[in-house]
Formats: structure tokens, sequence, C-alpha cells
């Protein structure tokens, strides 16, 4: 295993590094589940099985282990994103990746709603620096979109005016809100109803 930075500036151990994950996958889970406001360093460090000493020892505080969550999820979202989208050059094939999103939310009937969602739904108005970190995970998807978008203006499916920046904005905007109608809904089809609608405008301006 590799080692990683600690807070204090110095190389972790392959053992630090594996327990300083543990705790922010732990944080993570629980921040996910119960939100950001209500998750505790007691739970986190209740759920990781580390003492108190250790989760000190990696994290000042509450908002050091936020921000690591933050970093932890967006690397796994991202990532996640960055393989699903990179080959995609069509509008069926943006449907399927509309579906695989929302076969994935409809296991959890909408609970929970996206990952970074949650979170930044918790920290935006409490932390600059997450949110900031936040702004940036979600501008990297959007980018994501974009380049989509961009093949398919390639490949002639969209014309060459078709605003690709703020068609990408909009599509990520209607997952967002779709995130947020399947939560409250505990149902997921508001969640497919909005991305297919901006989806289906997407898809009008090939036909203009």
């Amino acid at each position: 295993m590799t080692t990683a930075d600690s807070p204090n500036g110095r190389r972790l151990t392959a053992r630090g590094a594996k327990t300083r994950l543990r705790i922010v996958a732990a944080a993570a889970n629980l921040m996910y589940i119960q939100g950001v406001g209500t998750t505790t360093l007691d739970d986190v460090i209740a759920a990781s099985g580390v003492s108190k000493s250790q989760l000190y020892h990696h994290f000042a505080g509450k908002d050091a282990l936020v921000r690591a969550v933050v970093d932890h999820i967006g690397e796994q979202v991202i990532e996640r994103e960055r393989d699903a989208l990179a080959h995609v050059s069509t509008i069926p094939g943006l449907r399927r990746w509309r579906d695989a999103l929302v076969q994935n939310n409809a296991v959890r009937h909408g609970a929970y709603g996206c990952a970074l969602g949650s979170l930044a739904s918790g920290v935006s108005d409490h932390d600059d620096v997450a949110r900031r970190a936040l702004s940036q995970l979600f501008n990297e998807w959007q980018g994501l979109l974009a380049g989509v978008l961009r093949r398919l203006q390639d490949r002639g499916a969209l014309p060459p005016e078709a605003p690709i920046d703020q068609l990408a904005t909009g599509l990520v905007g209607a997952l967002q809100g779709g995130y947020m109608l399947a939560q409250t809904a505990r149902d997921v089809t508001p969640m497919a109803t909005s991305i297919d609608m901006a989806l289906t405008y997407i898809e009008s301006l090939s036909a203009r």
C-alpha cells in the first residue's frame, strides 16, 4: 500500500494510511445516510473501530474529517462518471447512462440522494473550503457531460451553435434536482422524468 500525507505534513506508514482510510470510509457512509450535521465524531469512532486518539492523530476535528470525506466521495463519484461517460457519443448512450443512475438509485427507493449533493446540502453554508471542493467536483462532472455533448456535436447530432456548456449545466441541474425529488418522494420516477426532460430538449436541438 502506498503512503499518504498526514495532517502535520509527515508521510503516513502503510498501516497509518489504512487506518485513515477506514476512518474516512466510515464517516462517508454515516454522513451519506444520516447527514453531515447529525454525524458526530463519536459515531465515526464507533463505526470505524478506532480509538479517539487514533482519530485525532489523523484529523484535527470534524471540519478536517468532512473535507476528507468530500475528497473521498468525490473521487469515487468522478471515477464512476468518467468510466460511464468516457465512450458515450450518442443520445441512446446518454439514455443508457440515465438508466444506470436511475436503476442504482431505485435500489434504495431514492433514499439519501446523490452522495455529492447530500454533502453539498450539509456543508456549503458552513465550510467554505469544503464548498469550493464540492464546486470543483460538480464542475468536473459537468465537464464530463460537456465532453459527451461535444462528441455529439462532432458527429452532427447537435448543431454547431448548440450551447454545450449551458446544456451540460442544465443536465447536471436536472440530475441533482431529480435526486432530491426522488429522495423526498422515496420514488425514482421524478428523477427519471427530470433527466428525460433535459435529454429530450437536447435531442430536439438536432431536429432543428
